[in-house]
C-alpha cells in the first residue's frame, strides 16, 4: 500500500519562499555594496595612499606618541570602543551582526560596529555620512591598515585623528583643551572622560552638558569592569575623584 504523501502546508511555503527570496535581496545587495565601496576605496587611495596620510597626520603639530599616553587611558578607549581590538584583524565581525540586528529593528543606522581600524579608516580617508558603500570602503580600508601597520601604531593614529568636541582634534589638543595638560599626565578620571567623548563629541564635551559628561564617563569605566580591567571597587573609586 502506498504512503499518502502530506501536502505542504501553503503558510509555510510562503514563508520558505519569503526567506529565500529575502535571502537573495540581500546578498544582491551585499555584492553590491561591496562593488561600491571598493571603488570609493580605491579611489580614495588613488587620490593620496594611505601611506602618505600617515605620515601627513605623524608631522602634525601636536601629535601624541603612543609611548606618551596613559596605560589607563588605552585601556579605556579600547574597552569602551572596541574590547575585542587586539584580537580581530580590522574588522568585527560580531559587532557588525549586532550592530545591523539592531539597525533592522530600529529602521535607522543607531549602531555601528565599526572597530578601531574602521572609524581609523574613516578618519583618514572618507566623510562622515553615513552610507552602505562607506561602511563597505571602511573594511577595504581597514584591512590594508591591518596588514601594513601595528596595533599601536593604529591606536595612535586613531587617537590623533579623532574629534573630540569644542573644536578640538587629537588626544593632544582635548587633554590641554579640557584639562590644561599633556595626555601623559592625566588623572584616571580623566582619561575615561575622553575616552567617552568621541562616541558623541557635542553630547559628551565636558565644556557641554557636564551631567552627561559624567554619565558617559562611568559607563567607560563600567565598560572596564566588565572586560575585567577593573575590579568594581576601583571603578567607584575612580568615580569619586570626579574632574
Amino acid at each position: 500500500m502506498r504512503k499518502r504523501r502530506k501536502k505542504k502546508h501553503p503558510v509555510r511555503k510562503f514563508f520558505r519562499n519569503m526567506m529565500a527570496a529575502l535571502l537573495c535581496i540581500f546578498v544582491v545587495a551585499c555584492v553590491f555594496f561591496s562593488a561600491k565601496g571598493y571603488q570609493m576605496y580605491k579611489e580614495a587611495v588613488a587620490e593620496k595612499p594611505v601611506s602618505e596620510r600617515v605620515e601627513e597626520i605623524r608631522s602634525m603639530e601636536g601629535f601624541t606618541p603612543y609611548s606618551e599616553l596613559p596605560q589607563f587611558y588605552i585601556d579605556a578607549t579600547i574597552s569602551v570602543e572596541d574590547h575585542r581590538f587586539e584580537k580581530h584583524c580590522g574588522i568585527d565581525l560580531i559587532a557588525i551582526g549586532r550592530a545591523v540586528l539592531t539597525d533592522i529593528k530600529e529602521r535607522a543606522f543607531v549602531q555601528g560596529g565599526s572597530t578601531i581600524t574602521q572609524q581609523l579608516a574613516k578618519n583618514m580617508l572618507f566623510t562622515q555620512e553615513k552610507k552602505l558603500e562607506r561602511k563597505a570602503a571602511e573594511v577595504f580600508a581597514a584591512l590594508e591598515l591591518e596588514s601594513d601597520y601595528t596595533k599601536e601604531e593604529i591606536f595612535e593614529l586613531y587617537v590623533n585623528t579623532s574629534y573630540f568636541g569644542n573644536g578640538y582634534y587629537g588626544v593632544g589638543e582635548a587633554a590641554y583643551g579640557y584639562f590644561g595638560k599633556p595626555p601623559s599626565e592625566l588623572r584616571e578620571y580623566e582619561c575615561a572622560m575622553l575616552a567617552g567623548i568621541p562616541n558623541a563629541p557635542s553630547a559628551y564635551s565636558p565644556d557641554g552638558d557636564g551631567e552627561l559628561a559624567a554619565r558617559r564617563t562611568e559607563i567607560v569605566l563600567d565598560s572596564m569592569v566588565r572586560n575585567k580591567i577593573l575590579t568594581k571597587e576601583e571603578a567607584d573609586e575612580i568615580k569619586e575623584e570626579d574632574f
